[in-house]
């Protein structure tokens, strides 16, 4: 099997060394991952100028491209290099993110972004995600990963993301394992004012999640805050079906 995988932390992160390690030994990896620090950049692309790609050294990994772009880019573009060179591309793996990627959060997210990405390039695909910015405990979340390689290929469809969610603990003290939906991720958020370079008044954003009361665990916010693992299937159609022909009703065209 061969499996590229992608991040948003940028190719230096560790979350991205621990994810190749682990997969190495079930599958021939590939890197295609930002040159740097691509956090919260959801799906976007580059369009306005170009994006280079520079193969790299990457312990594991039979080959490393990486990319001045987005996550998204480096799925996409990274794809087409390797088929390029006859690599045929059987699953796309994004992450070990260092924070969780949690319920409406996973459309800001890079790295699940890139993930979907995959999907749009006809291979099925995995998020793999660590419930903190400070992340130290990859085990579980390696764990996860492998058997989702080992386990779901073949039964997955290529529409399809496997987005997992691990707590920053070590193995023995993580409850378990949920399958779960996606949930509210919301938080107590404030935009700080701040100076610029340049001495013009800014904004950084900053925010605690809120901690939730009486909801099931089987949605996946719910669960991380409960101390489990979650593993939550999406998939990028964000049609409202049920409203379809409601809207016509409406007579938006007279």
């Amino acid at each position: 099997m061969n499996i590229l995988v992608a991040n948003d932390d940028g190719i230096q992160a560790r979350g991205i060394g621990e994810l190749v390690r682990s997969l190495s030994e079930v599958a021939t990896v590939y890197v295609c991952a930002p040159d740097g620090q691509r956090s919260a950049s959801g799906h976007g692309i580059t369009v306005s100028k170009p994006i280079t790609a520079e193969e790299t050294e990457f312990e594991n990994a039979a080959m490393a491209i990486k990319f001045s772009g987005t996550p998204a880019d480096c799925v996409k573009l990274g794809m087409k290099l390797l088929e390029e060179r006859g690599i045929r591309i059987d699953m796309v793996f994004s992450g070990i993110n260092h924070g969780g990627n949690l319920g409406t959060d996973t459309l800001y997210s890079g790295t699940v972004s890139a993930a979907l990405e995959g999907t749009i390039c006809g291979v099925p695909s995995v998020a793999v995600s660590v419930d903190s910015h400070e992340a130290e405990h990859f085990e579980y979340a390696c764990h996860l990963a492998v058997e989702a390689a080992k386990k779901a290929y073949g039964r997955m469809s290529p529409d399809t993301v496997l987005n997992i969610n691990t707590p920053n603990l070590p193995r023995e003290e993580i409850k378990g394992l949920k399958y779960t939906t996606l949930g509210n991720r919301e938080y107590k958020e404030f935009f700080a004012p701040i100076e610029d370079e340049d001495g013009r008044k800014a904004y950084r954003y900053s925010g605690e999640p809120v901690i939730y009361e009486g909801l099931p665990d089987t949605i996946d916010v719910i669960a991380m805050q409960d101390g489990y693992a979650s593993i939550t299937p999406l998939h990028r159609d964000l049609t409202d079906y049920g409203l379809v022909d409601k809207i016509s009703e409406w007579r938006i065209d007279e």
